[in-house]
């Protein structure tokens, strides 16, 4: 019998950590969505958990990392819907209204990411800056713009100047403006934004401006 003890694999322990990584950043996604990163408490995210706090240390290193890891599984959702999206089998009108309407949908259903991306803002973009994730998921999401776009110009029914990052610029604006500005715009104007009532219209809307103005004229 050999001497050697051949270490063996526990992929039981990996999928426990990566759950519990998951846990932790899924908490923490609330608590600095609702208290920003000044506010937001390490303590909090262990209680609500059932966890210590030197057991997220343990995974994150400290409160700015795990604010960063937030980040960056923030974004990387949206990204990931972007990328999945097949552009390649849909006629260009087609593919750019339902990337609109992904993104009106996702920004919608995730206003924790809108929160967060306020809250970013006002930090000037510091903790993105420090991110080596956040940097590379810029050039998928506009490939797949300029990939529409490329194909709606070859085909003659996209305008051949059109920006791509102008472009998404324009559909971000609508969908973050629809949440970050909800409470706002109701108190000034009596309408509450995400009212089904104006869900269909307001969604409807978004593509036929990108449409509108992308348009060969």
């Amino acid at each position: 019998m050999s001497r050697y003890i051949v270490p063996v694999a526990q992929p039981d322990r990996t999928r426990d950590a990566e759950r519990t990584r998951a846990e932790i950043i899924e908490v923490a996604t609330r608590e600095f969505a609702d208290k920003g990163f000044a506010g937001a408490r390490v303590d909090e995210i262990a209680a609500k958990m059932s966890t210590t706090k030197r057991m997220i240390y343990y995974y994150f290193g400290n409160k700015e990392h795990l604010y960063i890891e937030v980040l960056e599984h923030a974004y990387a959702g949206i990204r990931a819907l972007e990328q999945d999206l097949d552009v390649e089998h849909l006629d260009p009108v087609d593919a750019m209204r339902q990337l609109a309407e992904l993104t009106f949908d996702h920004h919608e259903s995730h206003p924790d990411f809108i929160r967060l991306v306020s809250i970013e803002n006002i930090h000037r973009a510091e903790h993105i800056g420090r991110s080596t994730v956040l940097s590379g998921l810029a050039n998928p999401a506009l490939d797949v713009l300029t990939r529409i776009l490329a194909r709606g110009h070859e085909t003659g029914v996209f305008r051949g100047d059109a920006d791509p990052l102008d472009v998404h610029m324009v559909i971000s604006s609508f969908c973050v403006f629809r949440i970050a500005n909800r409470h706002t715009f109701n108190a000034i104007f009596e309408r509450d934004m995400l009212d089904p009532a104006h869900r269909a219209r307001h969604r409807k809307l978004l593509g036929d401006l990108v449409l509108d103005y992308l348009a060969a004229r």
